[in-house]
């Protein structure tokens, strides 16, 4: 064949290739899409066709495999029958304002677990007294002990944490484990830390496991980033926090001197049940095993607090497996009932533009609204993505606050007034709202806000304000970094 011929044969292939990848991405990729997700999608493949049509087949499905997703809407219902069952400790709502009743509603019509009254929590800031409490609950452990977290290590910090759970197999309690695959797997001396799990007696499984020859797959960057620990029924834990030393064992945090901030939280009460509930879904799914009549105290046989300072409390499971972005909902529901003040803390701040309005919107209205989070950053992108939006906040009125090196404030809560607050494992970003799984816990009760109030200034008085002023001297060649990195942020 002549060479002119081929090259020209060659030429249209590819030209209508290119074509025929853009024509369908336009007709498949807005479908149940955002449309930032979508634009972002399109402008990929249309600037790089081929990588970017290879990218999206990789992991361009934001939703959990449907054999997944049934499941837990099976396991939701469920959890929503035994609900129906919970009797008195159901809150009473007649003291509520209306818009709270009507968040309450939606988050148990999304997940099927009710606000519970009765409850007190305590707040943990110090990262290895937190650690120490759980590993205190595990060594009084009588029935069972059920631990889930994003990452997993074996190490001085969780040394104590592991010795409790050996004694408490040793005793013959039943010690069950969840670590998410990808992210537990990369950590440093993981083989060790599973084989010390297996010396040890705990029954453990991975969470979303990327095993395409097992037929284990989804999505390979969707990820359970949910932190738990529920002890006999009776107490759990849950927070910003994963089961590892403070700076990730990472040779690079370590030459650097990263070291991470959280906040964790103690719960007694009935909300305990609903706590034990997402381990317990989760476990079911990785499994199979259904653990709901034998590993599982109904929120109707726990110990209620009489105290006068009860807490209301709602726990908010949200991520792929489910129809619509729980947590999401919750925050902007939350935001816009708000009437004096919103005071947010999140390490990764890369909200959609739902989120930014509520914000700003809240400005708007009157509304004293803070955020708080880390001056530096352990993720390039994610950092210049955050930073984006700084402009635009400074703007309308929120005062940002932040958190001093080397520390990585990785706390995830914000307060709502003098009364509500949440807490729990999701970042206010792009990721947390579609692609992890993860815990919120909403709470009604001013002495839990007070607790966070005393959190919160502990975070200013370690920090800085940024101002608009001081924004506006930033050099063009960062704010290019951070407009870039923002277009990323969207693609999910």
């Amino acid at each position: 064949m002549d060479g002119t011929l081929l090259a020209n044969l060659i030429w249209a292939i590819a030209f209508f290739a290119d074509l025929a990848i853009k024509v369908l991405a336009l007709i498949f990729i807005p479908r149940h899409r955002k449309p930032t997700a979508a634009m972002a999608w399109l402008l990929a493949i249309f600037l790089i066709p081929f990588v970017g049509i290879l990218l999206f087949l990789l992991i361009g499905n934001f939703r959990l495999p449907k054999k997944r997703r049934d499941e837990q809407a099976r396991i939701d219902s469920l959890i929503k029958g035994r609900a129906a069952n919970a009797g008195s400790v159901i809150a009473d709502e007649s003291t509520w304002p209306r818009w709270f009743q009507r968040i309450a509603q939606q988050n148990e019509d999304l997940t099927a677990l009710p606000a519970l009254g009765g409850n007190d929590a305590t707040l943990y800031g110090d990262y290895q007294a937190s650690i120490d409490a759980m590993a205190a609950e595990i060594e009084r452990a009588q029935k069972w002990v059920h631990v889930e977290f994003f990452i997993v290590s074996w190490d001085d910090t969780t040394r104590r944490f592991f010795s409790a759970m050996e004694q408490a197999v040793a005793r013959g309690v039943s010690v069950r484990l969840l670590a998410d695959h990808i992210s537990s797997r990369k950590m440093a001396h993981s083989k060790e830390t599973f084989a010390e799990l297996d010396r040890i007696g705990v029954k453990w499984e991975w969470m979303l496991p990327v095993m395409p020859f097992k037929g284990k797959y989804q999505r390979p960057d969707l990820r359970n980033h949910r932190k738990i620990v529920v002890v006999d029924g009776r107490v759990a834990f849950l927070g910003s926090q994963n089961l590892i030393d403070r700076t990730y064992n990472s040779e690079k945090n370590i030459k650097r001197g990263l070291k991470w901030q959280e906040l964790v939280t103690r719960l007694t009460g009935p909300v305990v049940a609903s706590v034990n509930a997402v381990f317990l879904s989760d476990w079911l799914i990785e499994t199979g095993e259904n653990l709901l009549d034998t590993e599982h105290l109904p929120a109707k046989d726990v110990v209620a607090s009489t105290s006068a300072d009860a807490l209301v409390c709602q726990v908010v499971p949200s991520g792929p497996g489910y129809q619509t972005e729980n947590n999401l909902r919750l925050f902007l529901s939350l935001i816009y009932g708000a009437t004096e003040k919103v005071i947010l803390t999140s390490p990764y701040f890369v909200p959609d533009e739902a989120m930014v309005y509520a914000i700003t919107t809240a400005c708007q209205r009157g509304l004293e609204v803070q955020l708080f989070v880390s001056e530096i950053g352990d993720q390039g992108l994610v950092y210049h993505a955050q930073r984006s939006y700084y402009d635009a906040l400074l703007e309308a009125g929120v005062k940002i606050f932040l958190y001093p090196a080397p520390y990585i404030l990785h706390s995830k809560h914000f307060s709502i007034d003098d009364d509500i607050a949440v807490i729990g494992s999701s970042n206010m970003d792009i990721r947390s709202f579609s692609l992890n799984m993860e815990v919120s816990l909403m709470v009604l009760g001013e002495s839990f806000v007070a607790g966070m109030r005393e959190v919160e200034q502990g975070y200013r008085d370690a920090g800085r304000q940024l101002t608009l002023e001081e924004w506006k001297r930033e050099p063009g060649k960062a704010t290019f970094l951070d407009g870039i990195a923002r277009l990323t942020s969207a693609v999910n």
